[in-house]
C-alpha cells in the first residue's frame, strides 16, 4: 500500500489544506490514493482504460482472496491439516497481500459492502457501484468454480456460510464484526494522518481478529461476496440474508461512525450547516 498511481495526490498546498481538513484520502483500503480524481467526477462511470484496469484489480484480487480463504476452508474439511487458527491466518494473509498488490489500482474494496459504505459517505461514486459490485460477485463466484473443480463438490466440503446458531445471533455477529472492519478500513485508509504504509497489516489483522471470533458461530464472512459465491456455485442459499444485511449495514454504520470522530478544524456551524438558517432567523425575529 502506499503506492503512488496515477491518481496520486502530489505534495503541495491541495494536499496540506486536506489533511488540515481531514477530508483527504481516498475511497479503498489505500491512503494518498485518491480514487473520485477530476476526471471521475466530470465522467464518474466512463469505460476509460484506467476504469477497466480498476474492474479487472477487483476481479483478480476477489478472485485470490477468496480461493485462498475458501481453499483453507475446503482443505481442512477434506484434510484436517490447516486447523481452524490457521484458517484464520490464511483470511488475515490473504487480504493483507491483496491490498498491498491492487490497492494502489481500484482501492482494493473486494467487498459489496465496502464499496456502497463508502459511496453513502460520499467517497465512491454511486454510478460505478453497480459495475464493482458486480466484479466481486465475478471473481468470488469463479473462485469458488475452481475450488470446486479441484476437490469437488460433496455437500459435508461446503465452503460457504452457514448459521451455526440462530440466524438472529448470527446476524448481530456479522454487523459487528463487519462494523470493526469498516471502522479500521475508514481510519487507515481515507484518514490522511494514518500511516498508509501499514494499512494493508491492520485490515488483514482485523480480518484475522474477526474470523478468530466470530468463524465458528456465523462464518465470519463481512462480505456479501464471500458467501455469495460458494452458495452460488453449490446452489446452497441457507440463510444468505444474513450475509448481505449484516455486513452492509455493519460496514455503512462503520464508516459513518468514523466520520463522526475525523478530525476537521472547520467551525461548527460550517459543520452543521445551520449557520445561515439561525442567521435568518435572527433577522427575521429582529424585523
Amino acid at each position: 500500500m502506499g503506492g503512488k498511481g496515477e491518481n496520486s495526490v502530489s505534495s503541495n498546498g491541495m494536499q496540506e489544506r486536506a489533511m488540515e481538513e481531514g477530508d483527504g484520502g481516498e475511497v479503498g483500503v489505500t491512503v494518498n490514493h485518491v480514487f473520485a480524481t477530476s476526471e471521475d467526477r466530470a465522467s464518474s462511470f466512463s469505460f476509460s482504460v484506467p476504469f477497466l484496469q480498476k474492474i479487472i484489480a477487483e476481479v483478480f484480487g476477489t478472485y485470490f482472496l477468496i480461493f485462498a480463504g475458501c481453499g483453507s476452508v475446503t482443505v481442512n474439511l477434506s484434510k484436517g491439516t490447516i486447523t481452524f487458527p490457521g484458517i484464520c491466518v490464511v483470511w488475515g494473509l490473504a487480504v493483507m497481500v491483496m491490498v498491498y498488490a491492487v490497492g494502489h489500482i481500484s482501492g482494493a474494496h473486494f467487498n459489496p459492502a465496502v464499496t456502497i459504505a463508502f459511496a453513502t459517505c460520499g467517497r465512491f461514486p454511486w454510478k460505478q457501484v453497480p459495475v464493482y459490485v458486480s466484479s466481486q460477485l465475478v471473481g468470488s463466484t469463479l473462485a469458488s468454480g475452481t475450488l470446486r473443480l479441484l476437490f469437488g463438490g460433496k455437500h459435508e466440503h461446503f465452503p460457504g456460510t452457514i448459521p451455526a446458531g440462530s440466524d438472529l445471533q448470527s446476524l448481530v455477529l456479522e454487523f459487528i464484526i463487519t462494523f470493526y472492519l469498516m471502522f479500521v478500513i475508514s481510519g487507515v485508509a481515507t484518514d490522511n494522518r494514518a500511516i498508509g504504509e501499514l494499512a494493508g497489516l491492520a485490515v488483514g489483522a482485523t480480518v484475522l481478529l474477526n474470523v478468530l471470533v466470530a468463524g465458528p458461530i456465523s462464518g465470519a464472512s463481512m462480505n456479501p461476496a464471500r458467501s455469495l459465491g460458494p452458495a452460488i456455485v453449490s446452489n446452497r442459499y441457507e440463510a444468505m440474508w444474513v450475509y448481505i444485511v449484516g455486513p452492509t449495514a455493519g460496514a455503512i454504520a462503520g464508516a459513518w461512525a468514523y466520520n463522526l470522530i475525523r478530525f476537521t478544524n472547520k467551525p461548527l456551524r460550517e459543520i452543521t450547516k445551520s449557520g445561515s438558517f439561525l442567521r435568518s432567523m435572527g433577522r427575521n425575529g429582529s424585523n
